[in-house]
């Protein structure tokens, strides 16, 4: 995301006075991955690996107030649905989660009120950052199961629209022709939806179906649109290993995305486990934080449940795509 993309953001739906301080740290915008607002607390702006710049005021319940109704174009009730679940989409792809007064109804979370604490999510597109890794993943026609791993803020999610961009859009230079992908986008995350209109460029051949659980929208647009490649962001429950299994039965490919640090924590998963020990992903590539960059992981399904790390493949040095990912 850009540094006037950024800048355009906290022009919009921040107050005055909140814009002059998170204004002063404009020279780290490139690298800002989410700005924090609490009522009563300083405001901080959070970048990678823990790193965070504090500002010198408090957020008061008036300035609020005031991003509140910036953010729901001042009608919370238009965006009622949005509240409930937590978060809303913002113009560009930028998330916005909310903290504050859940109003039940029938035991369920009908809405919130009286917000108390705001977190602006900065979207950020990287445009070519997967070219390296596609080779890859392109096998003669298929498209090898892969399963992007990191902790969360790692770079993952990033690294998933940018292969779904390319798997739809095709890789003329691999002389490989474009996909057609479904994207089921639970979190709003991938694709940044608002009124189901993808804001983050996600390819000419890929349906999104937003705000569907996992497992329901695997199945949903296996039935409905013919996906040839599906992607899915941070599974993790039973039901959604259930669902990639029924679409590996249908023959479609996975590219999915998974909290973790290493192979060897998806043994130790209570539900990933399966799926790494049953060999359903060809590939899992596991993104860290080596000397300021995301440096990529790649291992390759070695067979008997264990995956060996890719080694000799050009670009790659010891099984790292050293700087490919230095963006993100």
């Amino acid at each position: 995301m850009s540094v006037e993309q950024v800048s355009v953001l906290v022009r919009h739906y921040f107050p005055p006075e909140l814009q002059t301080q998170i204004m002063c740290y404009k020279d780290s915008f490139r690298h800002l991955q989410e700005i924090r607002c609490r009522i009563g607390q300083p405001l901080f702006l959070c970048y990678a690996q823990g790193k965070e710049q504090r500002a010198t005021d408090t957020v008061s319940a008036e300035q609020m107030q005031y991003m509140v109704s910036r953010i729901s174009q001042g009608s919370a009730y238009a965006w009622e649905e949005e509240f409930r679940r937590g978060y809303l989409t913002l113009p560009g792809g930028f998330r916005v989660g909310m903290t504050g007064k859940a109003v039940l109804e029938n035991g369920q979370i009908r809405t919130l009120t009286r917000i108390s604490a705001l977190n602006f999510r900065i979207a950020r597109a990287v445009p070519g950052v997967a070219e390296p890794l596609m080779p890859l993943l392109y096998q003669g026609a298929s498209i090898a199961n892969c399963l992007l791993v990191s902790p969360p803020g790692g770079g993952k999610t990033t690294l998933l629209r940018d292969i779904v961009r390319q798997l739809s859009n095709g890789a003329v230079w691999l002389a490989q022709q474009g996909r057609t992908v479904a994207v089921v986008d639970e979190r709003s995350e991938i694709a940044g939806c608002i009124q189901a209109v993808p804001q983050m460029d996600v390819g000419c051949r890929t349906d999104v179906l937003d705000g569907c659980p996992k497992s329901e929208g695997i199945r949903m647009m296996i039935r409905a649109m013919t996906p040839q490649v599906i992607a899915v962001d941070e599974i993790g429950t039973a039901a959604d290993v259930q669902a990639l299994e029924e679409a590996a039965e249908s023959g479609v490919a996975v590219i999915a995305t998974a909290h973790g640090d290493s192979v060897e924590s998806l043994y130790h998963h209570p539900v990933l486990h399966k799926l790494v020990e049953g060999q359903y992903f060809a590939l899992i590539i596991v993104l860290k934080w080596q000397t300021g960059q995301v440096v990529p992981h790649v291992y390759k399904n070695a067979g008997g449940g264990n995956y060996a790390i890719v080694r000799g493949i050009a670009g790659f040095g010891s099984g790292q795509c050293d700087g490919v990912l230095q963006s993100i």
